[in-house]
């Protein structure tokens, strides 16, 4: 990433539909936007964010999904750190950080997360809850 493009303060926010559209859809802006922001397509960053922005999104369509609920996005560039936001409508349902099995094809999406991320949690909301992770914007 350039070391001159300074995005503090910016922000994104989006809803989406809790589909696997809708999860695709939010991984593909979320680097749209980061690319309007001066961090272009395929550089290290906006790859770990894609990775990171399509791992909590299928979570959301897959265990926090409420019928008739959307999910949302939240970008918020801080002073080198990118903090990425995911909220659902269904806050009993916690992310759950699976034991590696060999020959399983899913449960790997927190490790992932984990991997590229500095940091990651979840904190409650009135409706729902929030997954959130921050990426090092140095990269």
């Amino acid at each position: 990433m350039n070391a001159e493009i300074t995005l503090a303060g910016s922000e994104f926010v989006q809803r989406f539909s809790a589909t696997r559209r809708g999860a695709r859809l939010a991984r593909r802006l979320a680097a749209h936007q980061l690319d309007a922001w001066g961090v272009p397509y395929g550089s290290e960053l906006s790859d770990d964010v894609a990775v990171v922005v399509s791992e909590l999104a299928a979570n959301a369509v897959l265990h926090g999904l409420v019928p008739g609920r959307d999910f949302e996005l939240r970008l918020v560039a801080l002073a080198d750190t990118l903090r990425i936001e995911v909220s659902d409508a269904r806050g009993e349902r916690g992310p759950e950080v699976r034991a590696s099995r060999s020959g399983t094809e899913s449960g790997f999406g927190l490790h992932l997360v984990g991997a590229l991320a500095t940091s990651w949690g979840v904190k409650g909301r009135a409706v729902g809850k929030t997954v959130w992770a921050e990426l090092a914007m140095t990269r």
